[in-house]
């Protein structure tokens, strides 16, 4: 089992309500809101990768594709909690084990900051699984 592609993207949320507007800045033709200091996996981008990888169940994936793909989408809350996890992509079983192996890490993330206040974050990371044949 090969697991790669993973990359972060991050929307920042600060408590779902309003947003501060002196924050929003206008990217790749989108607005966007950018944090003071976004939330980050204490062990960095690549221990989280490893995380994912070694929590998943490959025997409980149905699939006959050589690949499978899915976009974790998740919160990062004000105690550094990961929170409202979903995943998309095509094949049911391998979003559902991407949701459970991310949940299974349990340790905390450090928290955005805006304006000296912890906020929520948005993280997207996308997954790929590529199957070897025996």
């Amino acid at each position: 089992m090969l697991v790669n592609g993973i990359s972060f993207g991050q929307d920042i949320i600060k408590d779902y309500g309003q947003l501060n507007e002196l924050a929003l800045t206008h990217r790749d033709g989108k607005i966007r809101m950018e944090a003071e200091q976004p939330a980050t996996f204490p062990f960095g981008a690549d221990a989280l990768r490893n995380m994912i990888a070694n929590n998943f169940r490959m025997r409980k994936i149905v699939t006959t594709a050589d690949q499978e793909f899915c976009t974790l989408i998740f919160i990062v809350g004000k105690e550094g909690t990961i929170e409202h996890v979903k995943s998309v992509g095509s094949n049911l079983t391998f979003n559902k084990e991407a949701e459970r192996a991310l949940l299974k890490i349990k340790q905390k993330w450090t928290p955005g900051i805006m304006n000296g206040e912890k906020i929520y974050c948005r993280f997207k990371i996308p997954l790929t699984v590529t199957f070897t044949k025996k």
